[in-house]
């Protein structure tokens, strides 16, 4: 394994990453009902074109209580971040002015953020993609909310698959959403997934402009 502790942070004191336990770290959203214990997302400003993984080193240094160049952070051989913690898990994602981080203990987490506009290819996309019980659902929309319930379901599969780890290449028709009571339930998966009901989802507006998807199961 990775020793936990890279070169250039070797100087830290023995135990440093042990003590104290990973701490509620700023700015933090709120999120109603509340996240469970130990499970957090982050709100982040970010500039289109730079990386984003500066930022997430500092919000998980601030985490752990650690700086952020002894934050060890790889990707395995289908490009999802892996943090070298015996405990957390991390995902992110930006669009536009804004990067979502999130991490859990635990958990497996995948997050999704994307900046609202005019999707005028929504109903094209959906049909070469999503599962059918979900074009019936966006073609029965209002037009005018079209585009907010293709939003809706782009973020929720994208943080599954992004828990997950196989990304979009595993299939947004492999995992079937429903919306029962405004919000969106996933009820079915391939089996690579697991059982629809190991999954949580929550979807919630980060900022104005953006809408955006968190997922997460036991690790």
């Amino acid at each position: 394994m990775t020793p936990l502790i890279p070169p250039a942070a070797e100087a830290a004191p023995r135990g440093y990453f042990t003590l104290p336990p990973p701490r509620a770290a700023k700015p933090m959203l709120p999120f109603d009902p509340p996240l469970p214990a130990g499970l957090q997302c982050a709100w982040l400003a970010h500039r289109p074109g730079e990386a984003a993984e500066p930022a997430v080193r500092a919000w998980l240094g601030d985490r752990l209580g650690c700086p952020p160049e002894a934050v060890v952070l790889s990707r395995d051989a289908r490009g999802r971040p892996r943090l070298e913690h015996p405990a957390l898990d991390v995902n992110w994602s930006h669009s536009g002015d804004g990067l979502l981080v999130a991490s859990g203990e635990g958990l497996r987490v995948g997050i999704d953020l994307e900046r609202v506009h005019a999707r005028v290819r929504a109903l094209e996309l959906a049909r070469r993609f999503f599962a059918a019980p979900e074009l019936d659902w966006l073609e029965a929309q209002p037009p005018a909310a079209r585009d907010t319930a293709f939003l809706r379901l782009w973020c929720a599969k994208e943080a599954v698959l992004k828990a997950h780890g196989h990304g979009l290449a595993f299939g947004l028709h492999r995992l079937v959403f429903v919306e029962r009571d405004g919000a969106l339930h996933l009820v079915e998966t391939a089996s690579a997934l697991g059982h629809a009901d190991d999954w949580t989802l929550r979807e919630f507006v980060p900022h104005a402009g953006y809408r955006a998807a968190l997922a997460w199961r036991r690790a």
